[in-house]
């Protein structure tokens, strides 16, 4: 099965002990693979009770940006003397993070599950035809990251919707359980990053 990952062909007389980055790393590419096919079968046919589809259509759809919009400016009107630098960071981070997302998914090219075998109850389109990594996932733990850092008593919330985020891209079938998991590890250091530029 294909990982719609760019790889180089093994294939191509390479010497033994003489290995490419690439060539070495096809083993756990295909691990991770296998992994994110084996969830996406089960998430395509799990008939999810009614709460959590609802739960999973309203993430997503803030994780489209209006739940971002929303934290900044209520930042900027109650954030107090750091709400400039909060709010700074979070466009910084989010900006950047979307920049790199619509870069790494055209290089990557990989299919989105909805794509490849079809979700059982969810009908959402994709913004897109490419899976990795999550956009979604990337700007809100981007984000959340970022403002976390400034007012430490909103993590747990601001966690709370940035997961939700990322687990609702997958069980709608926008994305396999590594996209969301680069999306989240991209999205936080870029968040820790914007907090020590600006800070």
């Amino acid at each position: 099965m294909g990982s719609g990952l760019r790889t180089l062909h093994a294939e191509t007389c390479v010497a033994p002990g003489r290995e490419t980055p690439m060539t070495s790393a096809r083993p756990l590419i295909e691990l991770i693979t296998a992994g994110d096919f084996r969830v996406m079968r089960r998430v395509h046919r799990w008939r999810a009770p009614r709460w959590i589809r609802l739960w999973m259509i309203c993430a997503t759809r803030g994780g489209d940006g209006w739940l971002w919009y929303l934290l900044g400016t209520s930042i900027l009107m109650f954030g107090g003397p750091l709400r400039f630098e909060a709010a700074g960071a979070g466009a910084l981070a989010s900006g950047v993070g979307i920049a790199a997302f619509l870069h790494l998914k055209r290089w990557a090219s990989r299919k989105r599950p909805c794509a490849i075998e079809p979700h059982c109850w969810a009908t959402l389109l994709p913004p897109d035809q490419f899976s990795f990594p999550s956009g979604h996932t990337i700007t809100a733990f981007a984000v959340a990251t970022s403002v976390a850092l400034f007012y430490p008593a909103l993590l747990a919330g601001l966690m709370f919707c940035a997961v939700s985020v990322a687990i609702s891209r997958v069980l709608l079938g926008m994305h396999f359980l590594s996209d969301v998991l680069a999306g989240a590890l991209i999205g936080t250091s870029l968040g820790w990053s914007a907090f020590a530029l600006i800070h």
